[in-house]
């Protein structure tokens, strides 16, 4: 695969100059660059590209073309059976009550031997038994380690709430339950340490001490766990893969023998999210751009939309960031609003009517629910445009 540089606001604006507002940007000698280093990161342990961070079927495929990258973790069942189409291993990263998706794949050979659900409980299979019946092709099945870090007995939890499958003991009884049912294969583990792997360890202030101390006793505590985890599985059912990590805890995943494969996604688009972490600095590829419609003052300049919030908990950490030009930010009484957004600054002096302002989301995917594609720059040229998934039709949550 080759790199090439980022492309300079000032050429990307150029490039895309003819457009009309709103539209974003998919600057692709960034995004290449950005996959050839979590690529590097990776060490070997090949990546399994997280849709969620991308909801652009082309961006997939492409990625996918790249050596270091094999599957895609989806986030729902019908998105995966989408996928699956033409991705021939797609693990769902999410349980699915989906009845309708849940027939389609245990009716279905081709789908059923290509996609993969994913399961943390025995209410889970009773539903799915209820649903599709004891005749068909088998069902491949992953289940889920939890991969937060509890303390004090559990009454301090660090991470994502997700599985609840958290020791080796629960994790083999649950095995167990799968293989007990003819038609499952247990074929994969999964745990996701989203609070190493979604947090940044370089962030102003004082907190990123604490951030780096409870990162590094999580890493250690979560290696020996799931290695434990692994091993009491393995010895009820032959796994294929054992997934782990996402994109800001590369190092320490790869760093685990049980795994073998890594998750990643975000690192490829490179949000503003990820601008804060020691190990890593990806380079922003993606982007959407507004256009200037009022100024209500010499020192403000309003956009027209602009209120494309991430997900998470409430802050101002989820709101887009205007990048280009610089030295304008969010005014914090009114943030990104719906159908206009103010913005001030030094660099809110010199805007017109009509001047284009550019973003950065918060996090990856997200901002592709809001286009239906995006307009591809490469090395100060625009060379075409890739649907994303709302540009398809298609939308999954």
């Amino acid at each position: 695969m080759t790199t090439s540089p980022a492309t300079s606001y000032r050429a990307l604006a150029e490039a895309t100059s003819d457009l009309e507002t709103p539209y974003g940007v998919l600057d692709l000698g960034a995004l290449r660059t950005n996959a050839a280093d979590l690529v590097r990161r990776a060490a070997g342990i090949p990546i399994r590209v997280a849709s969620k961070s991308v909801r652009s079927r082309a961006v997939i495929r492409d990625v996918l073309a790249m050596p270091g990258f094999r599957g895609v973790l989806a986030y729902t069942l019908p998105e995966a059976l989408w996928l699956a189409r033409e991705v021939d291993d797609v693990v769902v990263g999410y349980p699915s009550v989906d009845r309708v998706a849940l027939r389609t794949l245990a009716s279905d050979e081709l789908l059923a031997d290509r996609v993969t659900i994913m399961v943390d409980s025995v209410d889970q299979l009773d539903l799915i038994d209820s649903v599709v019946g004891r005749d068909g092709p088998p069902i491949r099945v992953c289940l889920e380690l939890d991969a937060s870090l509890r303390l004090a007995g559990g009454l301090v939890h660090l991470g994502a709430r997700r599985s609840p499958v958290h020791t080796p003991e629960q994790a083999a009884k649950l095995a167990r339950a799968i293989v007990a049912r003819p038609r499952y294969r247990l074929v994969g583990m999964m745990g996701y340490e989203g609070q190493i792997a979604g947090v940044g360890d370089d962030q102003p202030g004082l907190r990123k001490h604490a951030v780096r101390a409870v990162q590094w006793l999580s890493a250690r505590e979560l290696a020996e766990r799931r290695a434990a985890a692994v091993s009491a599985v393995r010895r009820i059912a032959p796994l294929e893969f054992v997934n782990g990590g996402g994109t800001g805890s590369i190092e320490t995943t790869r760093a685990e023998s049980a795994v073998t494969e890594i998750a990643a996604g975000s690192g490829l688009f490179g949000p503003h999210l990820f601008d804060h972490y020691t190990r890593f600095t990806p380079r922003p590829a993606a982007y959407f751009v507004l256009s200037v419609v009022r100024r209500p003052s010499p020192r403000h300049a309003t956009v027209l939309g602009g209120g494309w919030i991430a997900s998470g908990a409430a802050g101002a950490d989820r709101l887009p960031a205007p990048v280009w030009p610089r030295g304008l930010k969010l005014l914090p009484a009114e943030g990104a609003g719906e159908v206009q957004t103010p913005l001030t600054g030094p660099g809110a002096a010199g805007l017109r009517i009509d001047d284009r302002v550019w973003f950065r989301h918060t996090k990856a995917g997200e901002l592709s629910e809001h286009l239906d594609a995006f307009h591809v720059v490469d090395d100060g040229a625009l060379v075409g445009e890739v649907a994303t998934y709302r540009g398809e039709g298609t939308a999954f949550l």
